[in-house]
Formats: structure tokens, sequence, C-alpha cells
């Protein structure tokens, strides 16, 4: 009984999910950009923060942590790494001694342009032979997705 009612309903292969497609490409894109980054350093999570600290002056932990959809124990750690790197630093408040800002080094800020650039060269390297309307449909898409399920965190893996 069991084997015909298994008979009447196909299991579907793997290559029939986009969820299959979307890891393909999301775990090659990732890698790859890891292994660029790692040139220099830097881990994909290190770089997303070092990214969003590039266009302030200076972000609270905690704020940061809201931004990317992480914890404040887990800023904290990538914030200690960092901080070791030379790329950011801790701004003591001058109110309250409790609280501090993370700010970019110099060396941050001359690194993040480098990192960026090796961002764009991955994208080229797997998406530059889509034309322009079809990297904008990709693009749409994928935004849809993420706004309909409410995907707030930043993917740092």
């Amino acid at each position: 009984m069991r084997a015909a009612s298994q008979a009447a309903s196909p299991v579907s292969g793997l290559a029939d999910h986009l969820g299959y497609w979307l890891c393909q490409v999301s775990n090659h894109v990732s890698h790859a950009f890891a292994r660029a980054l790692d040139g220099h350093g830097v881990t994909v999570a290190e770089w997303v923060v070092l990214r969003d600290l590039y266009d302030v002056d200076a972000l609270a932990p905690s704020r940061l942590a809201a931004q990317l959809g992480l914890t404040r124990g887990a800023i904290s750690k990538l914030a200690d790494r960092l901080v070791a790197k030379g790329f950011v630093a801790r701004h003591e408040s001058s109110t309250d001694g409790r609280t501090h800002t993370l700010i970019l080094t110099a060396s941050g800020r001359r690194l993040v342009p480098a990192l960026a650039a090796l961002a764009d060269r991955n994208d080229a390297e797997f998406f530059g032979h889509l034309t322009a309307d079809d990297r904008q449909t990709l693009a749409r898409v994928l935004e849809d997705i993420v706004a309909r399920r409410g995907l707030a965190a930043v993917p740092i893996d």
C-alpha cells in the first residue's frame, strides 16, 4: 500500500527547487568573496562592519548591531577583532565613560575602498554576463523576497 502512494506522488529533485539554485549561486559568490577578503586579513563579517562605519563619523555599537541585525555581543566581538587589527578605534563618550562609539582609523578608512573594489570585481565575475535589465530584474526579485519575508539581518556568512 505504501509503495502505491509513493508512486502516485513523485518526489521532486534538488534542481526542481529555486532554493537549490539560489544556494548554488550564493555559496559560490560568498566563498569567492571571502577568499578575496582573506588576502587582506578581513572576514566577510568584518567587511560588513567596516563598510557601515565608512559612511559615518562614528557609530554606537548598539546602533550598528540594530542596523546589521546582529546581537550586541556579536558586534562587540567583531569590534574587538577590528580594533586589534588597527582598522577601528573605540571613542569613549566625554559625558558618559560607560558608552563609546566605533570609528574607522586612517588605515581602516584606506582599506574600505580597496575591499569595495574586491566586492565589485566579485559581482562582475559572477553577474557581469547578465544584461543590465537582467541584473535589475534579479535585484528586484531578490529585494522583493527579502521584503516579503521581513529579512533584516545582513548576510555575513
